[in-house]
């Protein structure tokens, strides 16, 4: 199996844009046959200031924002890297509502990458709930450590988080094939077992496993018996 994954991070100004906060930096990490094949990673000048906070969170300030290039040219850039591609963040209902209002106010809005979010985002903290209940958090930093995952050098970075996101992915792929069998662990297979509930989990796993492994019968409806040919005397 084949398949082109884009994982997407934020850093922002703000928790959502209903509030008017905007995208500070857009970190994408593509993985592709189990590893990671490219990166995309910029600033972007919304005409906004970085709150102080923020600024000591990220180290991203106002003064780099405003040496930035415009958002709407890194969401156009951002928007052609991505493609068709489907999406991964971490906590994505977060990082969607950022993806959603910047493609708009960028003009992207009929772009493929723009479809709805919740049939665009496959979201690795609600994957890791469900595969991983002994961890102790699935914050991004925490999950990552649990699982002895390559750390980020510079964590509340987009780029470096994308990058962890992405390790947490593949390792999420490699134990569904090794662990429980399923073999082609795709972007919407992903997408069921996030929303899969946990006292459906074991049955789910099984199921999904076993629909991957075992030969197909041919359907009977779909099938033509030949006709017996008529007695003779």
């Amino acid at each position: 199996m084949s398949e082109r994954i884009a994982i997407l991070d934020f850093e922002t100004t703000g928790m959502s844009p209903a509030h008017g906060a905007r995208a500070a930096e857009v970190g994408i990490v593509m993985v592709e046959n189990g590893r990671i094949v490219d990166r995309y990673q910029n600033l972007m000048n919304a005409g906004q200031r970085m709150p102080s906070f923020i600024t000591q969170l990220t180290g991203i300030t106002t003064a780099m924002l405003q040496a930035a290039a415009p958002a709407e040219q890194v969401m156009r850039e951002a928007a052609d890297f991505v493609g068709t591609a489907p999406l991964v963040a971490h906590n994505a209902s977060f990082d969607s509502k950022f993806w959603l209002d910047e493609l708009e106010r960028a003009g992207c809005a009929a772009s493929p990458a723009a479809a709805p979010a919740g049939k665009l985002f496959a979201c690795t903290v609600l994957l890791s709930r469900r595969l991983y209940p002994e961890a102790p958090s699935h914050s991004l930093g925490k999950i990552v450590r649990h699982l002895q995952l390559p750390p980020a050098d510079k964590a509340h970075r987009a780029l470096a988080d994308a990058e962890m996101t992405a390790h947490l992915l593949l390792r999420m792929q490699a134990d569904l094939r090794s662990r429980w069998h399923i073999p082609e662990p795709s972007h919407a297979l992903l997408s069921e077992l996030q929303v899969c509930q946990r006292k459906h989990l074991g049955r789910w796993l099984s199921s999904t496993s076993a629909r991957q492994t075992q030969p197909q019968l041919p359907e009977l409806a779909n099938t033509v018996m030949p006709m017996a040919a008529p007695a003779t005397r």
